[in-house]
């Protein structure tokens, strides 16, 4: 009961920040301080006005029950009296309810939705063009209903320690039967055929945009869901926007990595951006890798990263089969980012080099390939058994293994030791049964290098069994020599 209590008191700031110039941003910010400023500044601004339009914003305040009164349906209407209809539902439709009690004016509410849904069948049907007075009355309607602080996450202003974004429940939005036919709503609007998109953008304009964006941060998935689909078509069908929301996009990202590791949209952003970077065209532009750079491969370093990995994973190998040649930078970025105590995390990683690798060229592969490779070796020796066995399936892709046969001279001597140590000592036996797989396919590529490397190894072995025994012998004289001194010192009587 308290948790919900502070969940309507406390309100969750919008995050954008759109002063970059750039199309992606500028890069992560140097100073945290001046960009809480800024982000404040818009945030405030955002929340308080709705999209630049023309005329009085209507009221949301709910009038006295039972003022308001059910409208004709379209179909009873002439159509000459439809457009003046559409306007008159728009204004019903703008009163929003308090849905924290179901019982609360339940007859107007029904009034709204049914309004609602006959707005959807009015502009799926294309029964009638809608004047630019009713997209502007439309489009504010929709803005006062969807446009709204945020609850706080269950561990903000509540004085609770954060928990795993994995584990938490997501807070459901309780107004949902209207906002879905809100959603709906400016949906159908965007991908209607009869939307005039030189007219449209004076509504839809980089306010509406930003102010769409912030709502990624919705803890319910099917409000997500919805933004997600109605940005991707913005996106699609306003082609003048698409440099202001990959830059908004960008901000969002370095937000999260650099200040928050906290927000519920990263998967949904990243599936409009995989979309995206499949259309990139080639040669790819400069902006377009900074962006890799910058902000993609930064998204792997926060905790939460297994709640959007997959989404990630799919940008990044997109611009590998984009440009083979940003394989060496995608894989040294891996390396820096690559987890020290999370053995989850370090699961997927593997995975998603595996990827990368698969579109990989030779070139490509031989700049980095040292540096990677000591970390599979480590990876390898990994007492986590599912670290070892994900890092041994990479010998199972044809691709990577003929990757690593044309540089198994480098490669073989990195790995070695590694291979070795786990047929000798890994407590799994998977592991144990792979890696003398792995062992065997060495041997069968070439024997001369392996028996050179085993040669090497038990060399290394020796002169370290030599040091061992040197240190011990070392050990037991300085003990004899303080057992012997200390019975010389000793007092008789």
């Amino acid at each position: 009961m308290f948790k919900k209590i502070m969940k309507g008191g406390h309100k969750k700031p919008s995050k954008s920040d759109p002063n970059d110039s750039s199309p992606y941003g500028s890069g992560p910010p140097a100073n945290r301080n001046s960009v809480s400023v800024s982000a404040n500044a818009v945030v405030n601004n955002a929340l308080r006005s709705g999209p630049a339009v023309s005329g009085a914003n209507f009221m949301a305040a709910v009038p006295p029950s039972g003022t308001i009164e059910p409208l004709p349906m379209f179909r009873d209407v002439p159509v000459s009296e439809r457009q003046n209809l559409f306007l008159r539902k728009l204004k019903v439709c703008c009163y929003v309810f308090d849905f924290t009690d179901t019982l609360k004016s339940a007859r107007e509410k029904e009034i709204k939705r049914q309004s609602l849904m006959e707005l959807v069948d009015f502009i799926q049907s294309g029964s009638g063009k809608i004047t630019e007075a009713c997209q502007e009355e439309m489009i504010r309607m929709i803005s006062v209903n969807i446009f709204r602080c945020l609850p706080p996450a269950s561990h903000e202003n509540t004085g609770q320690e954060a928990t795993d974004p994995e584990e938490e429940e997501p807070c459901l939005e309780p107004s949902w039967p209207h906002l879905q036919l809100v959603y709906e709503l400016l949906l159908r609007y965007v991908v209607s055929s009869d939307t005039d998109t030189k007219v449209a953008k004076r509504y839809i304009d980089h306010s509406f945009v930003l102010k769409l964006l912030d709502l990624f941060d919705s803890e319910d998935p099917r409000e997500r869901e919805y933004l997600k689909t109605i940005l991707h078509r913005i996106y699609g069908k306003f082609m003048v926007h698409r440099p202001f929301i990959r830059k908004a996009i960008n901000n969002i990202f370095y937000r999260f990595i650099y200040e928050t590791e906290r927000h519920s949209g990263i998967a949904e952003l990243l599936e409009i951006l995989g979309s995206i970077i499949n259309g990139f065209a080639l040669p790819m532009k400069e902006e377009h890798k900074l962006f890799l750079v910058r902000a993609l491969i930064p998204l792997h370093k926060p905790k939460p990263v297994a709640m959007y990995h997959q989404q990630l994973s799919y940008c990044i190998t997109q611009f590998v089969e984009k440009d083979y040649k940003l394989a060496d930078t995608v894989i040294r970025g891996l390396l820096k980012y690559w987890p020290v105590t999370n053995c989850q995390k370090e699961v997927l990683f593997l995975g998603e080099l595996e990827e990368v690798l698969e579109a990989t060229q030779a070139a490509e592969f031989q700049r980095c390939m040292i540096p990677l490779f000591r970390q599979i070796a480590r990876c390898l020796n990994s007492s986590h058994f599912q670290v070892a066995e994900r890092s041994l399936f990479l010998w199972n892709n044809e691709h990577i293994v003929g990757l690593i046969a044309q540089s198994r001279t480098v490669i073989l001597p990195i790995i070695f030791e590694a291979l070795e140590k786990n047929i000798q000592s890994h407590w799994n036996q998977a592991v144990h049964g792979l890696t003398v797989n792995v062992r065997k396919m060495f041997m069968e590529m070439d024997a001369e290098l392996f028996e050179e490397c085993q040669r090497q190894y038990e060399e290394k072995e020796g002169k370290a069994k030599e040091v061992e025994e040197k240190r011990q012998l070392n050990w037991k004289r300085l003990a004899d020599a303080a057992a012997e001194r200390g019975g010389d010192d000793m007092i008789t009587d």
